[in-house]
């Protein structure tokens, strides 16, 4: 090996990617998707929502302090994590029916780092010009005052951006007018200036310069995406049989030599916010943002020619389309067995989130017996057991609780610092109650190991019960 191999750098330094302004109905699409998307994470902290004096009147709160999620009507609690957890895998079950039918569209349309790279490039454009006007400034060398002015502006513009999209993060965690208040004054917990710090630093890092490097070199699903596509998936592709061999177009002179629809503009490379050519066939690093397409169709306008040159297709429509027959409809690629199968599975998971959102109760309790000891002899002889239970009081008012036993007849409860068999459990809380159950001297649950018990939780208000079932250790063990 020569020491001008072993020297070689392995490191490709990147090049920075100007995508060029487009005009079309993808890109149109983007817009309104960045608008939509951008609204509801900025937005949604402000809604307010009445669930009564006793409880929080933000819309969307993830309330740590108190381990409770709250969503519109919805109240998650932390027993209650198989609904975040439901979501989850609908999300993801979501991502492979949208990845088999149509592509990368998550990533080209809806991703965050797709949506805030758009915002940045959007912001980059104003200040700094178009595609032209950002690669002279580039390459310019020299840092005369103008250049100076255009970045100072810009990297102050990202850096609005990047604050604005920590503020509105934090403000999913605490009340939002408040959290606001005590920001400006001052007054807010040092994790909230934090976790805003952190979250601007990297918004303005992975917007303004890592941008497509993030898609291509930090995230999994590029890798991934190829299991969930096959043939049928619609996905951005070049008509090659169409457009080959590329030439460039003649306007006077007419020739014999063949020539395809392509006139080598280079339209769709300098759109395209990855910075690939399509015409290279399908990528890892293309997104499905189509771009491309409207750049394309632009040109093929111009020129005289058929739209579609660059075009959403499924790879086993092209000797259809070389055969100059027409392909096969959408829906017929979007409605098969993997989309089926995925949608199916989808909606199973959200229909049984749906039927545990209503089957569950406003009140619960969970029973953890002490053990140690497992259990006393008191003076006269009989056995008691202690019992911790947990009484939830899903409710927006304080609510009597009754706690009683299923055991045999003679066992007494008693609840501890309470007269009776009743305790108030305060407003949307849990309450942690002490509870004695005694089994007389001779009898079956005294003399023997093990004897099954049920608590049952009543309200007494409104009539509605729930039980646990645990144990009573007698003296026999």
């Amino acid at each position: 090996m020569s020491n001008s191999d072993s020297s070689q750098s392995l490191y490709a330094a990147r090049e920075p990617v100007f995508p060029k302004r487009v005009s079309g109905k993808f890109r149109t699409l983007k817009w309104w998707i960045m608008a939509v998307t951008l609204g509801i994470y900025y937005l949604v902290p402000w809604i307010r929502w009445d669930r009564g004096p006793a409880l929080p009147d933000q819309a969307v709160l993830v309330d740590m302090a108190n381990r409770r999620f709250f969503f519109f009507w919805i109240e998650i609690w932390p027993h209650e994590f198989y609904f975040i957890a439901g979501l989850l895998i609908m999300a993801g079950l979501g991502l492979f029916l949208f990845t088999s039918a149509l592509g990368r569209v998550w990533c080209g349309y809806a991703c965050p780092q797709t949506v805030w790279t758009d915002l940045f490039i959007l912001v980059e454009r104003w200040i700094e010009g178009d595609r032209n006007a950002r690669l002279r400034l580039h390459r310019q060398k020299k840092w005369d005052f103008r250049k100076l002015r255009l970045r100072v502006t810009k990297i102050i513009a990202w850096l609005l951006i990047g604050l604005a999209t920590g503020g509105a993060w934090v403000f999913y965690f605490a009340d939002a007018p408040t959290l606001m208040v005590d920001l400006v004054t001052g007054q807010a917990h040092p994790i909230a200036y934090t976790t805003m710090a952190l979250l601007t630093a990297t918004t303005f890092f992975f917007g303004g310069y890592a941008r497509e490097q993030i898609c291509i070199y930090a995230c999994p699903w590029p890798r991934i995406q190829a299991a969930m596509m096959d043939e049928d998936t619609l996905t951005v592709g070049y008509r090659d049989w169409r457009g080959e061999p590329r030439g460039k177009l003649k306007k006077a002179v007419q020739t014999e030599d063949p020539q395809g629809d392509c006139i080598d503009c280079m339209a769709c490379v300098t759109v395209c916010p990855m910075g690939i050519d399509i015409r290279d066939g399908q990528q890892m690093e293309c997104i499905t943002c189509a771009l491309c397409i409207d750049a394309c169709d632009d040109i093929m306008d111009k020129i005289g020619k058929p739209r579609g040159l660059i075009d959403y297709m499924a790879i086993s429509d092209e000797p259809l389309e070389r055969a100059g027959q027409a392909p096969r409809r959408v829906w017929k690629h979007i409605l098969r067995l993997r989309t089926m199968v995925y949608t199916g599975l989808w909606s199973l998971v959200g229909v049984l989130l749906v039927v545990a959102l209503f089957m569950r109760s406003d009140i619960d309790v969970t029973v953890a017996p002490v053990r140690n000891p497992t259990f006393v002899t008191l003076s006269n002889g009989d056995i008691r057991n202690t019992y911790e239970l947990r009484l939830r009081n899903k409710h927006g008012e304080e609510r009597p609780f009754a706690v009683t036993i299923k055991g045999e007849a003679d066992m007494q409860v008693i609840l501890e610092g309470q007269e009776g068999e009743a305790v108030t459990v305060p407003a949307d809380a849990m309450r942690l109650q002490r509870v004695y159950v005694v089994a007389p001297k001779g009898s079956g649950a005294a003399d023997g190991a093990l004897s099954d018990l049920r608590f049952w939780v009543e309200d007494t208000q409104s009539g509605e019960r729930v039980h646990k079932d645990t144990v009573f250790h007698g003296k026999g063990e």
